[in-house]
């Protein structure tokens, strides 16, 4: 089945929900017309239909692999690369300055959607370049942007992320990687790197590594780690590839998903040590790291929105076509199974799931935005913390998600979608990986409970939810009874997500055990509530569209129907989440190591 891109409802995230036309007010974002964007948004979901999603079955069924030292990607991947990269598509949302489009990331926020709906393992290469090139924005030199971000930009260049040792895993502390200094600037690297996505391929002149080192001298922990931008080939004073570097793919992993993105071993100075260079100073790599993290783990939480489209999609077109039974209002004949009531079920509850997850991402994005271009220096304060917030959830709760709407995708398919050639299972067991790297969701959800809540004593939080509670109060005064059920819904959550930060902020101190043993179920209420604010907001909005003629009414009603049924079937788990939080900890710890 082909990919189609859900523009309809991706415009109207991004013009009733996210505030393109508030973006498009911001200094630097006068690009992004609404006429402008909707012309990106159908070139990108034409070239990721036509071009991109073909390749994905072939990906999954003849996966890259590993000779001699070489990447080889699936056939077609390498000449696909080179049309995304010509069509300027990997600078998006990266300034002009380094031959980029220079459009917000409200608008590349789609596109990253689009391009991982179409194939995740082939959208992961430009994803990892588009963390590259945010961190050498950020603490590269001069000399290090005018060396790597316009072949960067451009796609002619690729970038990755060296972080994982064998022995470190997430514990970044524990990282081993040496970096002695030469004494002409450059520094040589000595060290094994695992799970590197992209770390050796044939669709890209250069591969641009940024690696986690330590220096001779630095202090033990996190606060002795340097980052050090390690090419592939050695690039010479004119800009021109030089020698071969001693950084080499020595295998790649064999896995459950992602088949045809090579996730690489890399050895470092083998042959007299790799050649790399600072990035900033010394010992503030992981600072720096985190800039490359958070861009990745907003793009993967794109990716759970966007494998779980994917599988939605080919459930709805199975369900259609799959005849099997008579309805239960006594047809007279089997009916396809889009009629009956469970499968009706599922389909509603894929649909609200990734269209709540969606307008989050996409609202998170906007605040991106006005977090770097708002001319008032307190507006961008306040929506940097508020998209730091979101990001945490953004990844943990979309990607969850994603494993929920892609398993009940198998589901929908029955037996069939058990078997390989119906494709059902590919988005199931691509998924599985999203909710581990670039953080595991406990790991997103200890970032929600120290940095993003315990640290400012909730005010963030609190925000957000006075915003939920404002939304309610709107749709409590409606005549509208659907708009009345959400209402209700939506305060029980509101209440609930409101009991959870105090219990955090309450006890953060004197009891963190407790605290963090409901992270993980705090990250997902706090998804659950604010992916249904988002659809109540839409909800509002299609509502009045309605009441004046405006719009497609059939779109609209959609939308109201949509955030109905999101509230009555998923909205309703928030009072159980808050008790598990609240008062669930002691069975968490209950029993001692020897009782397991």
């Amino acid at each position: 089945m082909s990919y189609v891109a859900p523009i309809k409802d991706m415009l109207f995230v991004m013009n009733e929900l996210a505030g393109l036309n508030e973006v498009n007010a911001l200094p630097g974002c006068e690009d992004a017309t609404p006429e402008t964007v909707e012309a990106v948004l159908e070139e990108n979901a034409r070239f990721t239909s036509e071009v991109i999603a073909p390749l994905n079955w072939a990906g999954d069924q003849e996966p890259s692999y590993w000779k001699d030292g070489q990447v080889f990607t699936t056939k077609g991947f390498k000449e696909a690369f080179k049309m995304f990269a010509e069509a300027g598509w990997q600078g998006v949302q990266h300034p002009t300055d380094f031959g980029g489009q220079g459009l917000p990331k409200l608008v590349a926020t789609p596109c990253i959607e689009m391009l991982h709906a179409a194939n995740l393992s082939f959208a992961l290469c430009p994803l990892l370049s588009d963390g590259a090139i945010e961190a050498l924005l950020t603490a590269g030199s001069d000399a290090d942007k005018a060396t790597y971000l316009e072949n960067l930009v451009s796609g002619k260049w690729t970038g990755t992320m060296n972080l994982t040792e064998p022995q470190a895993g997430s514990d970044l502390a524990m990282v081993r990687t040496r970096a002695v200094p030469q004494g002409d600037g450059t520094y040589k690297v000595f060290g094994t790197k695992i799970f590197i996505t992209y770390g050796e391929h044939d669709m890209a002149e250069n591969i641009v590594h940024l690696v986690l080192a330590r220096t001779p001298d630095a202090p033990e922990g996190v606060k002795g780690i340097s980052l050090f931008i390690v090419p592939k080939f050695l690039v010479n004073a004119d800009g021109s590839l030089g020698a071969r570097n001693d950084a080499h793919c020595v295998s790649i992993e064999h896995k459950l998903g992602i088949k045809a993105s090579p996730t690489c071993v890399l050895q470092f100075g083998d042959n007299g040590g790799a050649i790399g260079t600072l990035v900033g100073e010394e010992n503030r790599g992981l600072e720096y790291m985190f800039i490359m993290m958070n861009a990745a783990r907003f793009g993967v939480g794109m990716q759970g929105i966007a494998v779980a489209e994917r599988a939605y999609q080919k459930a709805v077109s199975y369900a259609k076509d799959r005849v099997q039974s008579r309805d239960l209002a006594g047809s007279p004949g089997p009916v396809a199974i889009i009629n009956h009531p469970d499968v009706r079920r599922m389909l509603m509850s894929m649909r609200g799931q990734i269209e709540g997850a969606r307008a989050l991402a996409y609202v998170a994005a906007a605040m991106s935005d006005k977090a770097h271009h708002a001319a008032d220096e307190a507006v961008r304060k306040q929506n940097q913390a508020a998209y730091e917030f979101l990001v945490p959830i953004v990844k943990g709760w979309s990607t969850e998600m994603s494993l929920n709407v892609t398993s009940t995708g198998v589901q929908v398919h029955g037996g069939m979608g058990f078997i390989e050639e119906t494709g059902a299972a590919q988005y199931y067991r691509d998924a599985q990986i999203l909710t581990i790297y670039e953080g595991t969701t406990a790991i997103q959800a200890n970032d929600l409970v120290g940095r993003k809540t315990a640290r400012d004593a909730g005010a963030v939080a609190k925000h957000f939810i006075a915003q939920v509670r404002a939304t309610q109060a709107e749709l409590a005064t409606s005549s509208n009874v659907d708009l009345q059920a959400i209402a209700k819904q939506l305060a029980l959550g509101a209440t609930a997500l409101e009991d959870v930060v105090n219990f955090v902020v309450a006890n953060f101190k004197s009891d963190i055990k407790a605290v963090f043993s409901g992270s993980v179920p705090y990250l997902k209420l706090a998804g659950v509530v604010l992916g249904g604010w988002q659809l109540a907001r839409a909800a509002l909005i299609a509502d009045k569209l309605n009441a004046a003629g405006e719009g497609d009414t059939s779109f609209n009603q959609t939308k109201v129907a949509t955030a109905r049924f999101f509230a009555d079937h998923i909205l309703t788990t928030s009072f159980g989440l808050r008790s598990s939080i609240v008062e669930g900890a002691a069975g968490v710890m209950a029993l001692s190591v020897e009782q397991f």
